[in-house]
């Protein structure tokens, strides 16, 4: 494949003004639109380790994996399969409506954009209560089979973090924030946070946007788009660092359509139950998608309001907001959480 379309040739196309303002300013109060992208292919709703005996052993441990934006389980194949090889058990959890339940319009099938600019979605009735029980379903089944659960989210999987987290903190034994979402109480929300001076340092995809998402109820994007500019972008948001052919393989993954509703939704930790959780955060330095400034604020927001609970900040100064291109650098911290 032909290099894709450097960033910096396209970046004056992005900007706010003309015919399309109505969407721009929609779009900016969103962030994460590339929040969990599927690095590896091969796994549904998730991988696992062990036997029926393996099961009952006090002394394993389970992760449960929680996907970003526009994503689904199979974002954790590599990281999992190597957590479940090390023997762990591993549950990467598809959100409703994702994953193995994605809805697919027709009209992104048959690539017709005018068709796919109106098409109606289910996805739009989802919310962050919706995310929530899915996820919490999954630490409580775990938790019944023994040992620690440590829930690990990525991009939008973080504010799943913080509602579980203050549903269930007896349940959890750590969380681990991936270049991920984790909304304070001065931003409540994911659009909240992406409306920060610090979440607008982040690329937003104008002219990449499908229909109109306060009509759709969803933020709408075409991963199958074959025009340069389109890519570039893309390519930039998610993993600008790495190759052109490892990029097409992390968009095939991707889906159409998110949530304006979940965006919105609020997911604040609170200081009495989510903020008693061990918690770790993966800093992505490169990270185009949720700013570097942006995470640096999140993590300091929350030690603000835990300051004898403060997070563990290990950082990847090299990566955009898929992570190393290396999946072990990930697997080996994840390994070695304290419980």
């Amino acid at each position: 494949m032909a290099d894709i379309e450097s960033i910096e040739n396209i970046e004056s196309a992005n900007s706010p003004s003309g015919s399309g303002t109505s969407r721009r300013q929609a779009l900016r109060r969103l962030t994460a639109v590339a929040g969990g992208v599927a690095v590896a292919a091969g796994v549904g709703v998730g991988v696992g380790a062990g036997t029926a005996s393996a099961a009952g052993t006090r002394g394993t441990r389970t992760y449960v994996l929680v996907h970003g934006t526009h994503s689904a389980a199979t974002f954790w194949t590599a990281i999992g399969r190597e957590l479940a090889l090390r023997g762990h058990r591993v549950v990467a959890v598809d959100q409703p409506l994702h994953g193995t339940e994605k809805f697919m319009p027709e009209a992104y099938q048959t690539q017709d954009l005018r068709a796919l600019a109106v098409e109606a979605s289910p996805v739009a009735a989802l919310t962050v209560e919706d995310f929530e029980r899915r996820v919490a379903g999954a630490v409580r089944r775990a938790a019944r089979l023994g040992g620690p659960v440590i829930l690990v989210g990525h991009s939008m999987g973080g504010v799943s973090l913080n509602r579980v987290g203050n549903a269930v903190p007896g349940l959890l034994a750590h969380l681990c924030y991936m270049a991920a979402m984790c909304p304070s109480r001065s931003m409540p929300s994911l659009n909240d946070c992406a409306g920060s001076p610090e979440g607008q340092r982040a690329i937003t995809p104008w002219d990449q946007m499908i229909g109109d998402p306060e009509k759709l109820g969803v933020l709408r994007l075409n991963w199958r788009s074959g025009d340069r500019r389109d890519l570039a972008v893309f390519k930039e948001m998610v993993c600008a660092e790495y190759t052109d052919a490892a990029f097409l393989r992390v968009i095939e993954g991707m889906q159409t359509d998110e949530s304006m509703a979940a965006y919105a939704g609020r997911a604040v930790g609170s200081a009495e139950r989510w903020g008693r959780i061990p918690r770790t955060y993966l800093r992505f330095g490169k990270d185009r998608t949720v700013s570097p400034e942006l995470q640096d604020r999140m993590i300091a927001e929350a030690d603000d309001l835990t300051p004898d609970n403060r997070f563990t900040v290990h950082d990847f100064p090299g990566s955009g907001h898929c992570g190393p291109t290396d999946p072990t650098r990930v697997t080996d911290l994840l390994h070695a959480l304290p419980v």
